[in-house]
């Protein structure tokens, strides 16, 4: 490792070269002075694989007039994105979120180079990955050469994103706010159903596991009154902070990080960033260690709040592709509604409304042709909409069908019940 030094973004990215494949950082840690940087040397450039989780801002890189000098192979797929990786300058790898740092340390994903996001060093050297650990551990650790952003607006969280200054060879100066990302605005009379439903199974003294999104800020709306909940989740935003506050969220009964949230990257707006910052309640972990099933399923009463694109009638969850067009990815779903189903007194959901903003029903009697089975069937336990509550664990596939039609919206309840009928000649 050589003697790390502050330089210009500029100098720092004359280490990128083409053919080299370059790591990212990402969510609200998403490098973005380093990124345009790397983009205004697109034309001495050619074939510069970029690889990364979930980025946020402008990723100026996929606009396919760059398809020449950076090609995509992202290990989800973000908005800013989408196109490219459906397109002719990227693709996706299909992989769970817990093992993504292992395509790095078994070198199946070689790195050259990883453009990082950290807090300033303190006094005893050490930086912060910050809002995102995730699989960046391990690519700083498989890196040929590491390049850190380093930036007084990210905050300082514990756990294994501390890093020496000694493991990085490059840090570039900035001062620049971080992405932000806010849904509780958004939450439509039909989440709100949803969350309240899901907040009925949610019993005292639960771990929760939510994403972002409407639904899980819905549900979180809905859990003012319960007591002693806690926190072990892939990610967590804004929604936790009143339930924290008013002493909802305590982590008193987990038995894996007791009295602390836990994560392995954290998005929101700058008042979730500020509360983290140095926040001796908040830890971020490895990705491999927080979405480990056997973690994850130790502590009591895990309650994993997933979502989907659509469900067949036997419970198939597609969560991560539209037909054959790459919406997302596999993500931490599957280790956690495994993880829940493990854990005493777990409960596994999918929460999605009943259909589609133009209407569709998300109940379907098959998945679209192309469409990606992140969930099997038996793996699911409860799905539930606006319209109620499906528990589908032990039952056979014609009671399957029969119950998720019955949360399915009215209007295509009938549709449905024909094409089930006709499959499974009863119901």
């Amino acid at each position: 490792m050589s003697q790390v030094q502050y330089k210009s973004a500029e100098d720092a990215l004359k280490v990128v070269q083409s053919g080299d494949r370059v790591f990212v950082h990402g969510t609200g840690a998403t490098p973005l002075l380093l990124l345009q940087k790397l983009v205004e040397r697109a034309d001495e450039l050619r074939n510069v694989e970029i690889t990364g989780i979930s980025s946020l801002g402008n990723a100026e890189y996929a606009d396919p007039k760059y398809k020449d000098s950076f090609q995509i192979n992202s290990l989800f797929v973000s908005g800013n994105i989408r196109k490219a990786v459906n397109g002719e300058n990227g693709s996706y790898i299909p992989v769970f979120l817990s093992e993504i740092p292992l395509l790095f340390r078994r070198n199946m994903l070689p790195l050259d180079v990883a453009l990082i996001h950290v807090s300033p060093p303190d006094s005893h050297g050490y930086c912060s990955l910050g809002v995102s650990v995730d699989a960046t551990v391990a690519a700083v650790q498989c890196a040929k050469h590491v390049i850190a952003q380093v930036n007084p607006r990210m905050p300082r969280v514990f756990g294994d994103g501390l890093l020496h200054i000694s493991k990085i060879d490059t840090l570039v100066g900035c001062h620049q706010e971080l992405p932000e990302v806010s849904y509780a605005s958004r939450i439509s009379d039909v989440e709100k159903k949803i969350g309240e439903h899901v907040a009925e199974i949610i019993e005292d003294g639960s771990t929760l596991q939510m994403g972002i999104g409407a639904i899980p800020d819905a549900v979180l709306q809905c859990l003012g009154n319960h007591k002693d909940l806690g926190v072990h989740s892939e990610m967590f935003s804004d929604g936790i902070l009143p339930l924290f506050e008013k002493g909802v969220i305590t982590n008193k009964f987990k038995k894996k990080h007791p009295n602390r949230l836990i994560a392995t990257f954290i998005m929101g707006t700058r008042r979730l960033y500020d509360f983290v910052d140095n926040n001796p309640a908040v830890h971020a972990y490895d990705v491999a260690y927080v979405n480990n099933t056997s973690i994850i399923s130790s502590n009591p009463k895990v309650t994993a709040i997933n979502s989907a694109i659509e469900i067949d009638v036997t419970g198939q969850v597609c969560a991560d592709s539209i037909g054959t067009v790459q919406f997302s990815g596999v993500g931490g779903q599957m280790d956690f509604i495994r993880g829940a189903s493990l854990s005493e007194g777990g409960k596994p959901i999918i929460a999605l409304p009943s259909t589609t903003r133009k209407g569709v029903s998300r109940i379907v009697p098959f998945l679209n042709q192309g469409a990606g089975v992140v969930t099997t069937r038996a793996h699911v336990h409860y799905v539930i909409t606006e319209y109620g509550i499906a528990n589908l664990f032990g039952k056979n596939l014609r009671q399957r069908a029969k119950a998720l039609i019955e949360i399915a919206h009215p209007n295509h309840r009938e549709s449905l019940e024909k094409q089930a009928f006709e499959r499974f000649k009863t119901l």
